[in-house]
């Protein structure tokens, strides 16, 4: 039965009166969204995620062969060092991103114009795809150079004579070809910001603040493309050996639909309560975001489906896009996969993975709360209530189709059980494909399965190319020592301050994460914001590294640039500046979370406190995050007046801090409004009655 409605309500707005029979079917059998809505998606995602900017099949023509080969290539060697053992760092790392960047100058064209719905038979694009042949032959020349020269590099010789020409030649032209790939498929921000690491490593004694003593141009190539510090680094190592997997993994399983029916599981968990719709997105994006990785990409997957229907209950245009993006980033900070980042925090905390994944899960859960509480005290303000029982699906329904959920419980299951990621990966690989093979809807033919490992290549390409560019700035950060002059010249500024220190970093990351890729973003705050965290305050490594990577997530979600709020704002037809500032106010509770365990690292089970430290500070967190989202709101019993709304942050904010006395003034004041509310609700209604 659907919620019923609150006693102050005179417009209460019924669902059966918006809902169209298309979309009460659409939610019944758990289909994610109609051809139009599929196609309109792909299109909004083309626009805001440059990752989607790639050439069409159908504009290839001979070259679509090409393509497949690469790509293929690049999984079937993945699949058998993840069976047989790992190459030599820089033989595994060559192979993994020369394959890459071949296949992006294959698909990705110099300029978007070249690319989708370009002139395939006019002179521009038959060069431009001509000139990007040659461009991923380079790639495979340069990079099988290292391999077919492993012995040489990595010798005496070189060692005792230095590099030669040659191999100075082929190192600037690889670093040059992996900057030009990632520009094409992530986007210019990380190139310029690996640019300037570079210049910085060549030419830092130039430089007015922070300035070291430079170095040779010969040795800045040398090093950074020769070394398993640079581009062949940690990033690059993780995402070499199981990265990729858990890739493919996603590829696969999404096949099987599991898209369509977290939405259907979500919508059957959440839709009968107030704002029901909209506490589904948020549900449905949290379970996306266990397969995809991807802010814009969960954005128009599932709002191309929840979105219209929260618009079509009540919802504002620009509240439905902000929630749908504020649930789609927050599908990165869930695990199993955490947007592949998890996997290279594994390796610079030497945290195991299945530790992380599992203290990662009270932060998250923490998030969606936040985002869940915002839902709900908007729908309260304006009356909207859930959805009547017959409009959801049926358990017999969702019963049906529950071994979709297999295989991640399968990775799951074997990690906890300490078998390690690629181990894993593997079984969830086997698991998938047996459970495709259950639906004629997902059974794939030989020439499906095929072309998977073409697929599962192309979802790679983004994380390569970040991690690979990204690998050079903190490559640059080890060898020059400028985090720690940015850990100092932060810690000045702030005077001591831990809290300010935590803003600053927090800031930092917001900004860096306006134009870089989440695994870009984190491998690089995590060279330079982390540390002053860890060796200053003596945070614990786990809580310093989330909550650097928290705020460069939360970058897609805050003005102005917050790719998923503009993404989201295309589907809802919003104002896409006023859909990002809303999704910050939606996702403020969220924005609290990171702060919380940096005081508290309890509540990641880190330090010397039990469990009732940790109880008491989740009980306060959860107050406090209530009463945030209540006065973002404007509604908590009753309408707050503004002097309320601001007592409710005051008092949410008190409760945040790990202190008692804070906790419970905090505590005491929220205490206040709500009795108020209650009083002046109380006597609205005798004053009706009478």
């Amino acid at each position: 039965m659907a919620q019923q409605p609150d006693p102050s309500s005179t417009q209460e707005q019924q669902p059966s009166a918006v809902l169209t029979a298309a979309e009460v079917e659409a939610l019944q059998q758990g289909q994610s969204d109609s051809a139009a809505n599929a196609e309109a998606a792909e299109q909004v995602l083309r626009e805001h995620d440059v990752a989607a900017r790639y050439r069409l099949n159908s504009e290839m023509g001979l070259w679509r062969i090409l393509v497949f080969i690469v790509g293929a290539c690049l999984t079937i060697f993945q699949l058998y060092t993840a069976l047989a053992g790992s190459r030599p760092i820089l033989i595994q790392g060559a192979i993994h991103v020369g394959s890459a960047m071949a296949m992006i100058y294959l698909l990705y064209p110099i300029h978007k114009k070249l690319g989708i719905k370009a002139n395939t038979r006019s002179w521009a694009y038959f060069t431009s795809l001509g000139v990007d042949t040659v461009l991923a032959l380079g790639c495979l020349a340069v990079f099988g150079y290292l391999v077919y020269r492993y012995d040489y590099i990595t010798g005496v010789d070189v060692q005792l004579f230095g590099y030669s020409n040659l191999d100075t030649f082929v190192a600037a032209a690889g670093i040059i070809l992996i900057l030009e790939a990632t520009r094409r498929c992530v986007g210019l921000p990380i190139v310029i910001i690996a640019i300037c690491a570079l210049l910085y490593f060549w030419r830092g004694d130039l430089v007015p603040v922070f300035d070291h003593a430079g170095s040779s141009l010969d040795n800045v190539v040398e090093q950074t493309f020769f070394t398993t510090r640079s581009i062949f680094g940690t990033p690059i190592q993780v995402s070499s050996t199981f990265v990729f997997l858990f890739l493919l993994f996603g590829v696969l399983l999404l096949k099987t639909d599991i898209g369509a029916y977290f939405n259907s599981l979500a919508t059957k968990l959440t839709g009968r309560f107030t704002g029901g719709p909209a506490k589904a997105a948020v549900v449905a994006s949290a379970m996306q975001g266990t397969v995809t990785g991807s802010s814009v990409a969960n954005t128009v997957a599932s709002g191309s489906f929840t979105i219209p229907l929260m618009k079509r209950i009540g919802f504002k245009p620009t509240f439905a896009a902000a929630t749908e993006a504020t649930a789609s980033t927050g599908g990165q900070i869930m695990p199993p996969i955490m947007g592949a980042a998890v996997f290279i925090m594994a390796e610079y905390t030497g945290i195991p993975y299945q530790t992380i994944i599992v203290i990662a899960i009270v932060p998250a859960v923490l998030y969606f709360l936040g985002a869940m509480l915002s839902v709900h005290y908007e729908a309260k303000r304006y009356k909207i209530r859930g959805l009547d029982s017959d409009y959801l699906p049926a358990w017999k329904l969702l019963a049906r189709k529950v071994d979709m959920l297999l295989p991640l419980a399968v990775i799951i299951g074997l990690m906890l059980a300490g078998r390690t990621p690629a181990n894993a990966a593997l079984w969830g690989l086997a698991a998938t494909l047996i459970i495709s093979l259950l639906r004629a809807s997902t059974r794939m033919n030989l020439k499906e399965l095929v072309l998977c490992l073409e697929d599962g290549a192309k979802a790679a390409l983004p994380v390569i190319a970040a991690c690979a560019s990204a690998g050079m700035v903190a490559g640059t950060v080890n060898a020059t020592g400028l985090g720690g002059q940015i850990s100092n010249g932060i810690l000045t500024l702030a005077g001591g301050s831990f809290l300010l220190v935590l803003v600053y970093t927090a800031i930092a990351c917001l900004v860096l994460g306006m134009g870089l890729p989440t695994t870009a973003n984190y491998v690089v705050t995590a060279s330079v914001a982390a540390p002053i965290l860890i060796e200053t305050f003596d945070v614990p490594v786990l809580a310093a590294h989330l909550f650097v990577f928290y705020f460069g997530l939360l970058a897609d979600i805050t003005p102005p640039v917050c790719l998923a709020a503009y993404a989201a704002s295309g589907i809802a037809g919003s104002n896409p500046l006023v859909s990002g500032v809303t999704a910050l106010r939606v996702a403020i509770a969220g924005f609290m979370v990171p702060f919380v365990f940096a005081f508290e690292p309890a509540l990641l089970f880190q330090g010397d406190d039990g469990i009732l430290t940790f109880l008491r500070t989740l009980v306060f967190v959860i107050i406090g995050m209530t009463a945030l989202a209540a006065a973002t709101a404007g509604y908590f019993v009753d309408r707050s007046h503004w002097w309320e709304s601001v007592a409710l942050i005051a008092g949410g904010i008190l409760l945040i801090f790990p202190e008692i006395l804070s906790s419970l003034g905090g505590f005491a004041v929220i205490a206040i409004v709500a009795g108020l509310q209650i009083w002046r609700r109380k006597n609205t209604k005798n004053t009706v009655t009478a």
